[in-house]
């Protein structure tokens, strides 16, 4: 696939980070689409960060296909998981509503580091290509209905 992709990874866990990058990076290198990095601290700030990557590209007349969002939320004691989790992944579906972004959301919401870790790794559930392969599932589907116009 000739797309180009923006992953934006939230360090806020670096070795979760690493794992869902490891997973996003192989499934889209494994399709042949190109892809550029960047990393902001924590998940609430990639919904802007994806925000101004579209702009930026669209003032550009050179838009990215599509994004992928990578990041972990851990329940701690306090209510602000719900906060992040939820702002989160509101922002990305706004995005993607308002904006018509393809966006796979791989920002894992998780109760704590194990199941973290399952979802990252690569060889266990793999929610990093997971969200790769959703990013240019809906590529391929915004490319074939406007196809249809």
């Amino acid at each position: 696939m000739s797309a180009r992709i923006l992953i934006v990874e939230a360090r806020y866990y670096e070795h979760i980070s690493n794992a869902l990058l490891d997973g996003a990076t192989a499934a889209l290198e494994r399709v042949g689409t190109r892809f550029e990095r960047v990393s902001v601290p924590g998940a609430l700030e990639i919904p802007p960060a994806i925000a101004f990557a579209a702009r930026v590209g669209r003032k550009e007349a050179n838009p990215y296909d599509g994004y992928v969002a990578l990041g972990c939320v851990i329940r701690g004691d306090t209510f602000h998981f719900e906060i992040v989790a939820n702002e989160s992944a509101r922002g990305l579906m706004n995005l993607g509503v308002s904006q018509h972004l393809c966006i796979g959301n791989g920002i894992l919401t998780v109760e704590n580091e194990e199941q973290a870790l399952q979802r990252a790794s690569r060889d266990q559930l793999d929610k990093g290509g997971d969200a790769a392969r959703a990013c240019l599932a809906l590529i391929n589907l915004r490319a074939r209905l406007e196809d249809n116009d």
